[in-house]
């Protein structure tokens, strides 16, 4: 028997019974088990008396097997009063003799919210668009030229690109600041290594020069001591070097991967890349700019317990993600799960209305979806046919590939309905880390 109780909000409680004879007969089944395995002292294995068994493990069975007997009831009742549970419930026995004919006891759960989607079609958003250049190819061909420069020694004024070897002296105040001062420092102008201010204040110097000029630091400069203040560098260069790039030929070629060194293959396989990752990050984006407005329309309340949830998830990651960049994360570290809140609110949040938006509108990932990304995702690498073994192999590795498919179908219809803007973006604009 089962009763519900409305606490609020999401929050639920189910009082339910469920006779003792339930789980009775399952405890003595398990202690008989038990007692043909057990070994006590003084007794051969199997011949342990019952009474003994009983009295050595009667409590733990009687409390694992209560237990799985308050899940099953639980899951039913809830079934029965078409409830959707949010989380775990907490559980709590009311009858304290656990012989008792009748034991009850309460569940105190939330469940899973209402969800309303606003009109979308009410709603603005950017679609960024982007056709990729022969200039493009070139530029990306260029800049693996640059990473591959070698530099010579020059006799004059210091250029952009030019590898210079300085000392310098930065003072705040007529005080050397932290980290402002270096003794044959060599530095690429235009690599971003430097303030482009500090570059600028290098250009035109010749070789056995001195000079001195002030700037001022970005306001978000990641030292606090000097952020936003103007200070003043001394510097005085040593040497001067010119970038000599390697010419684009077959040893370049082979030197990037090209086996038969064919210039035009490598032109090829870059334009390839290229469409791949510049295709990635339009996806990525188009994907934010579609959630910021599901977020804006849809209506709900977060469950607690799954906020919780995913603080925790996040938390966890986090620290995972700490641990990859090489710190030492002490064992059992645990940081602060409120500082995730407003990001784990905005995931569940998007989860609900996603999972709303699929069943309404049969948005599921169809299997020649799934099939299509999978190949797409295998062209990046040397042996496709082995990735997509891969994949297939382990449904969990698919179950990933159907989610990313569903949010596209989400953003496709997002698109379909919304009032779109289409905006070109420039390649460097699209690579840029936001």
């Amino acid at each position: 028997m089962s009763s519900v109780e409305t606490l609020g909000g999401l929050e639920r409680r189910l009082n339910i019974s469920i006779p003792q004879t339930q789980f009775r007969g399952e405890i003595e089944a398990r202690l008989k088990q038990l007692g043909r395995t057990a070994k006590v002292h003084g007794f051969r294995p199997g011949k342990v008396p019952f009474k003994v068994i009983e009295q050595q493990y009667g409590h733990q069975v009687e409390q694992e097997v209560l237990g799985e007997s308050l899940q099953r009831s639980f899951a039913q009742a809830a079934q029965e009063n078409k409830l959707q549970v949010a989380g775990y419930p907490k559980i709590e026995i009311k009858t304290q003799d656990l012989s008792a004919p009748l034991i009850e006891y309460s569940a105190t759960f939330e469940v899973y919210p209402e969800v309303v989607v606003g009109d979308i079609a009410a709603e603005s958003i950017e679609r960024l668009t982007f056709a990729l250049s022969d200039a493009d190819v070139d530029n990306t061909l260029n800049t693996l030229r640059k990473q591959r420069a070698t530099f010579a020694k020059v006799d004059r004024a210091v250029q952009k690109d030019d590898q210079v070897r300085i000392d310098f002296s930065g003072k705040l105040d007529g005080v050397v600041f932290e980290g402002g001062e270096a003794k044959d420092f060599s530095v690429v102008l235009g690599a971003g290594r430097m303030l482009p201010d500090f570059e600028a204040g290098i250009v035109d110097m010749k070789v056995g020069e001195t000079k001195s000029f002030d700037m001022i630091f970005p306001a978000d400069y990641h030292g606090k001591d000097v952020a936003g203040k103007k200070v003043t560098f001394t510097i005085s260069l040593h040497a001067v070097e010119e970038a000599r790039l390697p010419e684009v030929d077959t040893e370049f070629a082979k030197a990037l991967g090209v086996e038969n060194g064919d210039v035009a293959k490598l032109k090829e396989e870059i334009r390839g890349n290229l469409n791949r990752e510049t295709q990635r990050r339009l996806t990525a984006r188009n994907k934010d700019n579609a959630m910021e407005v599901l977020l804006k329309v849809g209506q709900l309340e977060v469950p607690k317990a799954l906020l919780e949830s995913e603080a925790q998830n996040l938390m966890q990651q986090t620290l995972r993600d700490m641990e990859s960049r090489g710190m030492k994360v002490p064992k059992g570290m645990q940081l602060p799960t409120n500082v995730f809140e407003e990001r784990a609110s905005k995931r569940v949040k998007l989860g609900l209305i996603l999972a709303e938006l699929v069943k309404k509108h049969d948005l599921r990932a169809k299997p020649e979806q799934v099939k299509a990304m999978v190949q797409e995702y295998a062209q990046s690498y040397e042996h496709p046919e082995e990735v997509i073994r891969w994949y297939a192999a382990d449904a969990s590795r698919l179950t990933e590939v159907e989610n990313m498919v569903l949010e596209d179908n989400v953003v496709a219809w997002v698109m379909s309905n919304a009032k779109v803007t289409d905006t070109k973006i420039e390649l460097n604009a699209l690579m840029e880390n936001n």
